[in-house]
């Protein structure tokens, strides 16, 4: 039986588990895939038993999808430009670090039918997915991107991927078509992310990369205003889409079945 990973601290609140173990089932796969609390000191040890193929695959969220990197043969173009891996595999008796997060992303955006050519748009955070964000922004043809994030000096090291993006202070809002919540706050129900909202007039796009809880405040908070939300949901689909894809060559099947394992 091959085995799967998610890795990350914390871990809870990860579906993964649910979502790849449907698609095993279904697609009658002799595979397992578990979640992995660990601490950094640890990652060496468990990457390594990808090369001696003791675990088939892994999948790494907050806070490793850069502190993997050292760890690695080899990175896709996707895990160059972002410095950020969320998929792990072995070719060739490499192991390879991937990012499905810049195209996963990227497909919630067109599944969900918006353009966001010459758009301006405003992220908060500077953690593990954003560079895939960005990367995916400027793919996609957006006019600007403004970076807030809680530590400043976080959000200028991005600069040294992304040397045009523009950084404001926290809790100071730019003129912006879409705003994304790329932190954490939110994972808890009682998480606030206290910006000035009386500036932000309607018909905005505010999304979250966060998908469990499925309505985070951020997302009330955009929806009362009047403006269209989107969580993470289609992006964690997608980019658990795309893993799947590279570890069993088929691609499962998203339907309104997949979609309800994660309400």
């Amino acid at each position: 039986m091959k085995k799967f990973l998610v890795i990350g601290n914390p871990i809870d609140h990860t579906l993964s588990p649910e979502l790849h173990n449907y698609w095993i089932k279904k697609n009658n796969i002799d595979a397992i895939y578990n979640k992995q609390k660990l601490e950094e000191r640890d990652l060496g040890n468990l990457i390594s038993q990808i090369k001696e193929k003791k675990i088939s695959g892994i999948n790494v969220t907050v806070p490793f999808k850069k502190s993997v990197i050292p760890f690695l043969n080899e990175l896709t173009l996707e895990a160059e430009k972002t410095q950020s891996v969320n998929t792990i595999f072995l070719k060739n008796n490499k192991v390879v670090g991937h990012n499905t997060d810049v195209g996963g992303f990227e497909m919630s955006i067109d599944k969900s039918n918006i353009n966001l050519t010459n758009k301006k748009i405003l992220i908060l955070g500077a953690g593990g997915v954003v560079p895939s964000i960005i990367y995916a922004l400027k793919k996609m043809g957006v006019s600007e991107i403004t970076l807030s994030n809680r530590t400043k000096k976080k959000a200028e090291n991005l600069r040294n991927i992304f040397s045009d993006i523009n950084i404001i202070n926290w809790g100071d809002v730019s003129n912006f078509d879409m705003i994304i919540n790329a932190t954490s706050l939110g994972l808890n129900k009682k998480d606030e992310i206290n910006l000035n909202y009386s500036s932000i007039h309607k018909n905005k796009l505010f999304y979250d990369v966060i998908y469990n809880p499925k309505e985070t405040s951020f997302l009330k908070t955009g929806k009362d205003l009047g403006n269209i939300t989107i969580n993470g949901k289609l992006m964690f689909v997608y980019q658990a889409f795309l893993a799947f894809n590279i570890w069993h060559e088929l691609k499962p099947d998203i339907n309104e079945e997949v979609l309800k394992l994660l309400d």
